[in-house]
């Protein structure tokens, strides 16, 4: 168990070493001998606070969830509210003070009432109103409280941060997932409306949809002889068949994106923006695919339809802002094993004492062992040893954060997306529509290559640049002017670099999309972001 002092016990421990010192220096005896005893209160007050809480927590005070389910999924700005309650199994009346929720730092909180009064063998109710910040996985991992009330008064002087062993998670989806969310579970009411009106796509129909030039591969019995004959060239007849869109969503999550703070980082923006389109097929009754791509593949979902397929799509979109693989994050492997161990230790039941320090091993098979009392369950992280994997996979499942490598992947994620169109290119069934939100190309060869394919299949692409200028002047404070022009002149450099990445992308053959208009930009417009901006 941890103890950590008091502002005011900070402050008589500050006084006491004054006194010391100035008794010390000046050679006055009772000013020292007064100064020690302050720090000798401080002391005993330690080692009272720890017999006291120590005893409170062998008897049975303890923390739990009234709730049955151990992840609670939110569409992201919509607070929730967790409800708890504090059991004192002892003999003794205990008065807890300073309640405060321990979280991820990507999610805000705040706890009623502040202070409890436990009578023996009482309990208490709080609740825990969470509000989250960025769409993702994270933790309430315990709660932190000033125990008092008990022989001397000694524990009031430390606050006791209680880790308790039945964590509970927060899965935070797009904002645009909030009806599929509150909608209905199973029947009719959960199955979309096939509302999207039936067309003509290429396949083995009767039908005449167009004619074409050949390409390597096609039918000899579909070639058009007399129509090649009149314009000198090969042509084929493209038959029909009734069918609806099938559309790929393909979003780089690269770490450079996750730049800036919670919910306003460009990635931030486009999470929503995937999220309303898949939302706005699905309604239609169209089959909705999606490929989430970094250094490599994170995701890739086959194109289906249905509610039941939504959910889906908006957990893949929520796994996407993890950066616990090895490659994404800044935490080298002492580090994760660093925050592991202080994690853990609460809830081992030996408080990790046979765990000798600097013993990696050890640490990586307890952590497997507690990964059972974990409130999710992803994918196994990347790292290049088994142990470190499983280091990782503990901080994954527990909802604990890692920062984001500060050098980026901006060229692994660039090979690892014109990998992705080249299969989907291949595909089967082939694809109507693939839209992209990724940063234009540094090395246009590679994705021109893969562009050339995923035209010579008769796919459309749709090409979305990230607005990384999305937090400039978000800030609701009153700024100064210097800090305005600042704001004027990132504006304008975030636009030209948008006006080359458009064009070396329509060079590329490619449909360029607008983002919707910032807030900052809106405002100052007096118009506001248009509904559907990228469909």
């Amino acid at each position: 168990m941890q103890l950590y002092p008091t502002r005011s016990t900070f402050h008589v421990a500050v006084a006491g070493a004054g006194l010391v010192a100035v008794g010390v220096a000046e050679r006055l005896a009772p000013v020292a001998a007064f100064g020690g005893a302050m720090l000798l209160a401080v002391a005993i007050g330690r080692a009272v606070a720890t017999l006291a809480v120590t005893r409170l927590r062998t008897a049975g005070f303890e923390m739990v969830w009234t709730s049955k389910t151990r992840v609670q999924s939110v569409a992201l700005g919509v607070p929730v509210v967790l409800e708890g309650e504090l059991r004192n199994r002892g003999s003794a009346p205990v008065r807890a003070v300073a309640l405060r929720p321990i979280v991820s730092s990507l999610l805000e909180a705040s706890v009623e009432p502040k202070a409890v009064d436990l009578a023996p063998g009482g309990r208490a109710r709080i609740a825990v109103t969470v509000q989250p910040r960025r769409v993702g996985r994270w933790g309430v991992h315990g709660l932190a409280l000033e125990v008092r009330g008990t022989s001397l008064g000694g524990e009031a002087l430390y606050e006791v941060p209680l880790l308790f062993a039945n964590p509970h998670g927060i899965e935070v989806l797009p904002q645009t997932f909030a009806a599929l969310l509150s909608s209905p579970r199973g029947g009719r009411a959960r199955r979309a409306a096939e509302s999207g009106r039936a067309f003509n796509v290429p396949g083995d129909g009767g039908e005449l949809l167009e004619l074409r030039d050949h390409v390597p591969g096609d039918a000899f019995k579909r070639i058009a002889w007399k129509a090649s004959a009149r314009r000198g060239r090969l042509l084929v007849r493209e038959m029909a068949r009734e069918g609806r869109d099938i559309v790929w969503l393909v979003v780089d999550a690269s770490v450079e994106l996750w730049a800036g703070a919670p919910g306003r980082a460009p990635l931030d923006g486009v999470v929503e923006e995937v999220g309303a389109l898949a939302v706005r097929h699905l309604r239609r009754g169209e089959r909705v695919g999606l490929v989430v791509t970094a250094s490599r593949v994170r995701s890739w979902i086959a194109p289906s339809e249905g509610a039941a397929h939504g959910a889906a799509i908006a957990k893949a979109l929520a796994s996407a802002s993890s950066v616990v693989d090895a490659d994404r994050s800044e935490l080298d492997e002492t580090m994760v094993a660093s925050r592991v161990a202080e994690h853990a230790r609460p809830l081992d039941p030996r408080a990790l004492a046979d765990v000798r320090k600097g013993d990696l091993d050890a640490l990586a098979r307890r952590a497997d062992e507690l990964r059972v009392h974990a409130p999710f369950s992803p994918r196994v992280p990347f790292a290049p040893t088994p142990r470190e994997q499983s280091l990782r996979h503990y901080l994954a499942a527990f909802g604990v954060e890692s920062p984001p490598r500060a050098d980026g992947e901006r060229e692994a994620s660039e090979r690892a997306l014109a990998a992705a169109l080249e299969r989907l290119a291949a595909e089967k069934p082939r694809a109507s529509v693939i839209h992209v939100w990724a940063p234009s190309p540094v090395r246009a060869e590679g994705m021109a290559k893969a562009l050339t394919r995923v035209r010579a299949a008769r796919i459309r692409v749709r090409w979305t640049v990230p607005a990384f200028d999305s937090a400039v002047g978000a800030d609701p404070s009153p700024r100064s002017a210097v800090a305005d022009a600042v704001d004027d002149a990132v504006r304008a450099r975030a636009a030209a670099a948008r006006w080359r990445a458009e064009r070396l992308l329509r060079r590329l053959g490619v449909q360029v999309v607008a983002p919707p208009r910032a807030p900052a930009a809106a405002k100052e417009t007096g118009r506001e972001p248009a509904e559907g901006a990228t469909g």
